[in-house]
């Protein structure tokens, strides 16, 4: 069997290498992430919707496949490329390998080209398109710069709500009733949730303000999702009745950016984004850097962060852009990066806690006076 299949960029680059994964020909924005481990977070994770993945760790698959550790029902990203796919797994977790994985999600995948040349390119030059194919033709250049990630949200969002409560430690109620807007919601921010006693609804992306109010919420989760920030234009609107409800508000990575531009701040696509397991964000507060981790293409531009109304709080230290921000004189706070990341560092799971904090806050405050 021919196993020979190409990939070409946007700026003309041809990669030739061996399949991977599941048969077939497709188009989407090329990004790379650096996490030597992760890669089925990595696959299952909304946020990559429309995009193919490019990992420079040379090896992976090498633990199989662990449905456990998925961050989503499916695989959301339209490739894949490795260096080399690990074809015999060892790990007692593991159900599969890798290759077969793909076929049954459809994935059409890449192996045994140089990705650290193609990592390269990207940050040379930024995140372009490119296709992975069987042949070359002429009209592949013309595909390959036409294409466009739309309606990003709404693709991978929920249809309905729904609630998953805690199993109960104590076997009573809930600590708390949060509510959580799906934008491209990772399986382990519902976890955190519910580990720490929170009865969680799930919504859709274009579920109203006053639908979520009317159910009186103790605080409201962001989750995080794919796609230009600045598109979603409904769920900003209704982001902006909610930051004035006096509910606690913690908004992750696509919320943290939807949360700025309701508050009439300003976001700006990176050169080629920060993807991996070792970003490393600095508390402005306390001076203490974190490493984290982050998978997202675009950012709040600090300079439009409105003084009066928030305060940057973390920052990239490699290139000194938005890593969170306080909001003031409201129980409100985002970050960029992932505080419940599994595949990633857990140095931010205590975010989480915070947010318990002001919902407790909250609740006390609203109790009668007896």
């Amino acid at each position: 069997m021919n196993d020979k299949i190409y990939l070409t960029l946007e700026n003309g680059k041809i990669f030739e290498g061996k399949r991977f994964g599941a048969e077939g020909e497709v188009v989407g924005e090329l990004v790379f992430t650096t996490g030597m481990t992760g890669y089925l977070e990595t696959l299952t994770d909304k946020s990559y919707y429309g995009q193919i993945i490019a990992q420079t760790f040379p090896l992976i698959g090498n633990y199989g496949v662990i449905p456990e550790d998925f961050e989503g029902s499916r695989v959301y990203a339209r490739g894949y490329i490795v260096r080399q796919g690990c074809r015999e797994p060892s790990n007692f977790r593991s159900e599969g390998d890798l290759d077969a994985f793909l076929k049954t999600q459809n994935i059409v995948g890449l192996r045994d080209i140089d990705t650290r040349e193609l990592t390269k390119i990207i940050r040379q030059n930024g995140v372009m398109n490119g296709k992975i194919s069987r042949e070359l033709t002429p009209g592949d250049m013309e595909e390959i710069r036409a294409f466009r990630i739309e309606d990003a949200v709404a693709g991978v969002s929920v249809r309905a709500p729904y609630v998953q409560a805690p199993g109960g430690r104590d076997g009573g109620g809930a600590r708390f009733r949060v509510a959580l807007l799906d934008l491209g919601l990772k399986e382990n921010i519902k976890r955190e949730l519910v580990k720490r006693n929170c009865e969680v609804t799930v919504y859709p992306y274009d579920t109203k303000a006053e639908g979520i109010l009317g159910k009186n919420p103790d605080g409201i989760m962001l989750s995080n999702g794919p796609g230009d920030p600045a598109e979603n234009v409904g769920v900003i609107r209704e982001l902006r009745k909610l930051a004035e409800s006096g509910v606690p508000i913690f908004g992750i990575c696509l919320g943290h950016q939807l949360l700025a531009l309701a508050r009439g701040f300003r976001t700006e696509k990176l050169k080629y984004g920060h993807r991996g397991a070792n970003q490393p964000a600095k508390n402005l507060l306390t001076g203490r850097t974190y490493i984290t981790s982050q998978n997202h293409g675009y950012a709040v531009v600090s300079d439009s962060i409105d003084p009066g109304r928030a305060q940057e709080w973390f920052v990239n230290v490699n290139d000194r852009t938005c890593e969170g921000i306080l909001y003031r004189n409201t129980p409100i706070f985002s970050v960029q990066f992932h505080p419940e990341a599994c595949g990633g560092p857990r140095d931010t799971s205590f975010l989480f806690d915070q947010f318990m904090d002001m919902m407790e806050v909250r609740k006390h405050a609203s109790e009668p006076i007896h």
